[in-house]
């Protein structure tokens, strides 16, 4: 799309929303007519001969019972009885009939709608996992649930109800129309079109008026909603500060704006309606007035009136949901078009058009020259260069602030570099997948958030299809299974949401199973100890060191004394290498590291 000329006239929200509209109409599209789903299309032509057919029953039936009543009103002879039999028994038929297509319409098409379902909120599930973290950090969990859940329904409803409310309505009205051309005058067609005319035009006034107050009332509800999920993510924290009646309050004031756009919206609707029956009704009448009129002239018998109130009837039963319909279609629109603008969101970082698969050799790590920055004006790292060999453990320290984690980060390509390359075995990792990279890496981050189900869930996550065999050693080898096995429910004890029933060292210890279970050629510790006390930080660090025999690995810590034995000791500070060496080096030239050592064994001590 050509970027718009600076001199050209901003968009009202309506404008854009009537765009957003055409372009979610044209993305819809596709799944209601796959080019590679023959069956798809099939059931939609099917459907579609159903819903014509359902309609020219419909329209042959106040004809019958207009015909029926003629009969019946005819003093003649007695056989005539034996017609309006007959015509009874037809206008049962044509009930039925009428009925049995709508039904066998719905049944050809609901794969086909279910199938769309499925496959639009499977691929924004599968884009919001392919989002940067840049973006996953400022998001808003609540208010992202809300759009895809609205966005899913919309597209139900706008499948269900553009293709069968309507799409029949303007089929019924074409019928009833040719019948009054042909079987009453052009005093019936007009009354008819402009009763419908006057019925749109206020429908659609009074409706793009509610949509308005309807996105108020979603944007408050949005915000309640992310409130209220907000406040229960943090639950302990809410706790700490007793703020439960500050937090209820918040809550309350975000359903009170709520509240308010929702009465609207009710006190508007009724409006709505009671504008839509007395133009509905006035047409009626006025059809009906013609027709008594041509009754007593003698121009129609007592069924054709009955026909034309038969017509009118069933014409303005379903004109009469058209305002909510209408409504409906534009909210879910609306919603539609968020959740595209969702799946329209770039990924910062994706995979080239010709990356390849990362072959790992020996693991070898290299940081040749990297800058980055989360903001073009802050910058993080500056000009860094670290080598991890192929078995070594290299360590990152430094205060905080320094950009150690962000390293972490950039190897496991959560962001790319903004000059220099990181490299592992000689392949740069902006030119292999991203999948074949995070097989190759194993992580466990300073705070482990655990799924919410069982132990055996979160530790198998680490491998697809793992035994129980493989599970428990991993568990042996993070020092948690024989705390696992002394629950009363064992691997099955369920560990709460995002693992709060467990303590911050079991979380930290199911994390480390679950990496070691993945056996990675590469470990990177983001500071996978500091959760835990002194005694379990020395078991841990011993099955820690125990897994990363024949690996690299790259630790990034705060607590020095879980790096003491590394190969290597990178000391950073405000993003620039200050000191390098192993520890007796370090400590020797008493520098940065050799304060920050003799810092924390004197807290350490005093602790």
């Amino acid at each position: 799309m050509p970027p718009e000329s600076p001199d050209a006239p901003a968009l009202t929200v309506e404008q854009e929303e009537r765009a957003s509209g055409m372009r979610t109409l044209r993305k819809v599209t596709p799944y209601l007519w796959p080019a590679d789903k023959a069956w798809v299309k099939r059931r939609v032509v099917w459907s579609m001969i159903a819903l014509v057919m359902s309609k020219v029953v419909a329209a042959g039936t106040p004809f019958l019972t207009g015909r029926a009543v003629d009969v019946l009103s005819d003093d003649r002879v007695s056989y005539l009885t034996l017609g309006a039999i007959g015509l009874a028994v037809a206008l049962g038929l044509t009930r039925l009939f009428n009925v049995g297509f709508q039904q066998l319409r719905d049944a050809i098409f609901a794969p086909v709608a279910q199938r769309a379902l499925r496959a639009l909120a499977l691929e924004t599930f599968e884009h919001i996992h392919q989002l940067s973290m840049r973006y996953h950090i400022t998001r808003k969990t609540g208010g992202l649930s809300r759009i895809i859940e609205r966005g899913v329904k919309g597209v139900e409803f706008l499948l269900r109800f553009l293709l069968f409310s309507i799409g029949p309505l303007v089929l019924e009205l074409l019928l009833t129309a040719a019948v009054f051309s042909f079987y009453f005058d052009i005093r019936y067609l007009l009354v008819l079109a402009v009763t419908i005319g006057v019925y749109i035009i206020f429908t659609f006034k009074v409706t793009e008026w509610r949509v308005k107050l309807r996105r108020v009332m979603n944007e408050q509800d949005t915000d309640a909603n992310q409130k209220a999920v907000d406040s229960l993510l943090n639950y302990e924290t809410v706790k700490y500060f007793g703020a439960e009646k500050r937090e209820a309050a918040r809550y309350d004031s975000a359903m009170a704006g709520y509240e308010a756009a929702a009465l609207k919206t009710s006190y508007t609707l009724a409006g709505l309606n009671f504008g839509q029956s007395f133009i509905i009704s006035a047409g009626l009448v006025s059809v009906l007035i013609l027709a008594a009129i041509g009754v007593e002239n003698g121009n129609l018998t007592v069924g054709d009136f009955v026909m034309v109130n038969a017509y009118m009837i069933q014409i303005m039963l379903p004109l009469n949901f058209l305002g909510s319909v209408y409504r409906e279609i534009r909210q879910a629109l609306v919603d539609m078009g968020q959740m595209f603008n969702l799946l329209e969101q770039p990924a910062d970082v994706s995979d080239a058009a010709d990356a390849k698969t990362l072959k790992i050799t020996g693991g070898e790590i290299d940081l040749d020259d990297v800058h980055f920055g989360y903001d073009k004006e802050r910058a993080i790292l500056k000009g860094v260069s670290v080598t991890a060999k192929p078995g070594q453990m290299v360590a990152i320290v430094g205060s905080t602030g320094s950009g150690k984690s962000t390293i972490g980060r950039l190897l496991f390509r959560f962001y790319d570099v903004s000059k220099g390359a990181l490299r592992i075995d000689g392949q740069d990792v902006r030119e292999v997948t991203q999948e074949s990279l995070h097989a190759a890496i194993g992580v466990v981050p300073q705070d482990t958030v655990l799924f919410n189900d069982s132990i055996r869930y979160n530790i198998a996550y680490g491998l697809d299809g793992a035994t129980q065999e493989q599970i428990e050693d991993a568990a042996r080898s993070a020092q948690i299974h024989d705390f696992i096995m002394g629950l009363p429910e064992g691997y099955d004890t369920a560990v709460g949401e995002r693992g709060l029933k467990l303590s911050g060292g079991e979380k930290q210890r199911v994390g480390i199973a679950r990496t070691l279970l993945k056996d990675p050629p590469i470990l990177l510790l983001d500071e996978a100890t500091s959760a835990l006390d002194s005694e379990t930080e020395q078991e841990i660090k011993e099955a820690l060191m125990q897994a990363g025999r024949g690996r690299t690995v790259l630790t990034i810590a705060h607590r020095l004394s879980t790096i003491a034995e590394a190969d290597r000791i990178i000391v950073l500070e405000k993003g620039v290498i200050v000191e390098t060496g192993t520890h007796d080096e370090l400590l020797k030239i008493d520098g940065r590291y050799a304060q920050l050592w003799h810092h924390q064994q004197a807290d350490e001590s005093v602790g």
